[in-house]
């Protein structure tokens, strides 16, 4: 086993250094292998472009945009990059973590995320990084605070409790079809299940209400395509399912802290 400080496989684009943090914005060349490695420090891997398999423990996942990765420090993990890709990576020294672990109960094993309120804190995280002033360390520290709270709810919740199989079902429907105009009715329908228990329930395992769900569904959806593609922002908007761009512009400034303008600027290479 190797042990890697730092990222010396791929080109460093930029870097900040805070009190607590590193924060870097790494590329990453097609067909790269990473040998199994660990990091001294425990860190969050945001995948901006790109696609990679990473392996630790047992487990073999796919990375993409929009896909957030934690490892603690001293675990093992190898790499193998299909394409080029881009990751913007936030390492906490170990004093830190220390501190935040003595405040509160935190994760402490490997575990990923894939959109969501996640990808929209990362994504903030990203933009404070790219565009820092005098007051970027203080709202750096507390959108990584934020962040690891929400990491640290998400793997208590999905280790602790297992949805009914009709409730996996109304989300996949809602994760596929999110650009349609869907009732809570119509689904509840589809599942024999009363409304209203579809969104109690809904809440209970999935942390928000179906109507929040199908929000960032959208927003996920507006992301990848202001950063892939050069379409303009009413078409994505319509393909999100959004009433008209104006609508779709008000949305998104308010999950995102930006306009769709500012994030595609801020999101592509330059």
């Amino acid at each position: 086993m190797k042990h890697l400080s730092g990222y010396p496989y791929g080109e460093t684009l930029r870097n900040t250094f805070l009190s607590g943090f590193t924060l870097t914005e790494t590329a990453y060349a097609s067909s790269l292998k990473l040998p199994k490695h660990s990091h001294d420090q425990a860190y969050f891997c945001f995948v901006l472009d790109g696609t990679f398999t990473e392996i630790y423990g047992k487990r073999e996942l796919s990375c993409r945009p929009s896909t957030l990765v934690f490892h603690p420090a001293g675990e093992t993990h190898s790499d193998y990059f299909h394409s080029s890709a881009r990751c913007f990576n936030i390492q906490m020294d170990s004093c830190w973590w220390a501190h935040v672990e003595q405040q509160s109960k935190v994760i402490k094993t490997p575990a990923d995320f894939y959109g969501g309120r996640l990808a929209h804190l990362a994504t903030r995280l990203y933009r404070e990084f790219r565009e820092s002033d005098e007051f970027s360390a203080l709202v750096i520290e507390g959108i990584t605070l934020e962040i690891i709270a929400e990491v640290s709810r998400c793997f208590v919740n999905e280790s602790e409790r297992t949805p009914p199989r009709w409730l996996e079902q109304v989300r996949g429907v809602l994760h596929e079809q999110f650009g349609e105009r869907l009732s809570l009715v119509t689904l509840a329908e589809s599942v024999n299940v009363h409304p209203v228990h579809v969104a109690r329930e809904f809440r209970r395992f999935y942390g928000s209400t179906v109507s929040e769900y199908v929000r960032q569904r959208r927003i996920e959806f507006t992301c990848h395509r202001l950063k892939n593609s050069d379409a303009s922002l009413s078409e994505i908007a319509q393909a999100a399912g959004f009433f008209d761009h104006s609508h779709f512009t008000r949305t998104f400034k308010t999950q995102m802290g930006m306009t769709p303008s500012q994030y595609r600027t801020a999101l592509r290479p330059r």
